[in-house]
């Protein structure tokens, strides 16, 4: 028992010792964006949802050291919001025509031994609704994850 306790702790020390980059973000003029959330009063979560997700994809690709600064210039969800006759309020409703997600950003990636890159990109994802999705149904913004997901991979993550 001893020696399985001891071999758990070397490997979480072992998981916990790869340090990653580290993804900071910026959203500039949030309240000019298309379409960043079903209402103003959820726009802040659906930013911080976005911010943490592009936050996760630097720890899983960058290489240790590398910093990486996003400024979302405009985000512009999948679907569309319609009344519902049901509730009275509106729903989201994604139909895979030319409601696709997008996002403009600004970015900066430093460190790593590696030459800086920067650029400034429109990312959209067109085909979102043919995609064999990596997020279940329930998942928040994931339409915009598989998008950034599919970005951020072929942008930043060293070639294998």
């Amino acid at each position: 028992m001893r020696t399985l306790i001891a071999l758990a702790a070397l490997a979480s020390i072992g998981l916990g010792a790869r340090a990653a980059g580290t993804v900071t973000v910026s959203f500039i003029d949030p309240d000019k964006y298309s379409d960043a959330a079903n209402s103003q009063f959820e726009r802040p979560a659906t930013l911080k949802t976005l911010e943490a997700h592009l936050q996760y994809l630097g720890k899983r690709y960058l290489a240790d050291g590398q910093t990486l600064s996003i400024e979302v210039l405009d985000v512009d969800l999948a679907g569309e919001m319609r009344p519902s006759r049901r509730t009275g309020t509106e729903i989201r409703i994604a139909r895979g025509g030319a409601d696709w997600p997008r996002m403009n950003v600004r970015y900066v990636l430093e460190g790593g031994g590696l030459p800086t890159q920067r650029g400034e990109e429109r990312i959209a994802d067109m085909d979102y609704q043919h995609h064999i999705p990596n997020y279940s149904s329930r998942e928040p913004l994931r339409h915009e994850k598989q998008m950034l997901d599919a970005w951020f991979k072929a942008k930043f993550a060293p070639p294998q």
